[in-house]
């Protein structure tokens, strides 16, 4: 079914379409999200939104072994080389390629199979449900590398985890594994990696069992745009200002030298 290059989509045969997985697939750099990522994520979601006959319920899940690296580094230093007014712009029309998938009308799993860093665990935060692997690597590492939290998070932490745990989180970039987040209640379930993917559909296919209008419109009142907006508003200024940062500057710069970066708040 998939027609992307960065994207894969496909149609679960035996449940007669009714499950749908959509796949991040970037493998050169540990699925990345780069622009062109984010144009074909958006086009798959609004292809499956516009199905004669919806599925019962998605699952959004990365190939190659990992869910999501984050933001590809090609793509934030392109960031560093543009104005505020351009970036400010650019970040909202990032944030809503991969947000659209709370645009879907029927619920969203995430099978979060591998490690999940900064703006790929966003997507995960976004999704309905989430199963994570046990042994992956998760983290919110925006401030280590002196940006302000993006992709929705500083939103989507606290919603799901409260102001003091997600704060903690947003606050420390500190890493958790799955069996963290199954404690937290963050996850639904939580399986040894290699199982995520299958333990996630076969919840897929408990929810389709469900009624469907009901879950529709279960969707559509259980979540409230109006506040996330006026958070990926707020971020994408934030951002803007710290991608020409001298303080950002000096984290492509450690990347490059394999060191820590040292941070001077300017």
């Amino acid at each position: 079914m998939s027609k992307y290059e960065f994207i894969e989509v496909e149609k679960d045969t035996n449940s007669d379409g009714q499950i749908i997985s959509v796949f991040l697939n970037n493998p050169g750099s540990r699925n990345s999200m780069t622009w062109k990522m984010g144009e074909e994520f958006a086009e798959a979601i609004r292809s499956i939104s516009k199905e004669k006959k919806l599925p019962r319920a998605v699952i959004i899940s990365g190939k190659n072994d990992v869910f999501c690296a984050g933001g590809d580094l090609n793509l934030l230093r392109s960031f560093s080389e543009r104005t505020f007014s351009q970036n400010k712009k650019g970040m909202r029309k990032f944030y809503s390629f991969f947000l659209s998938v709370r645009n879907l009308p029927v619920p969203v799993l995430a099978a979060v199979n591998g490690h999940a860093i900064g703006a790929g665990l966003s997507i995960a935060f976004a999704c309905d449900l989430r199963v994570f692997a046990n042994e992956g690597k998760y983290s919110f590492n925006f401030v280590r590398l002196g940006i302000h939290p993006g992709m929705g998070s500083s939103y989507l932490a606290p919603e799901l985890l409260g102001k003091s745990l997600g704060g903690r989180l947003l606050f420390s970039g500190e890493t958790f594994s799955g069996i963290d987040a199954k404690n937290w209640g963050l996850a639904w379930q939580s399986h040894p990696k290699a199982e995520v993917y299958a333990k996630t559909k076969e919840l897929a296919v408990y929810m389709a069992e469900a009624a469907p209008l009901a879950l529709q419109e279960l969707k559509q009142n259980i979540y409230s745009w109006k506040e996330l907006d006026r958070a990926l508003k707020k971020e994408a200024e934030s951002q803007a200002r710290n991608f020409i940062s001298a303080d950002f500057r000096e984290t492509l710069a450690s990347v490059v030298e394999k060191r820590a970066p040292v941070f001077i708040g300017k």
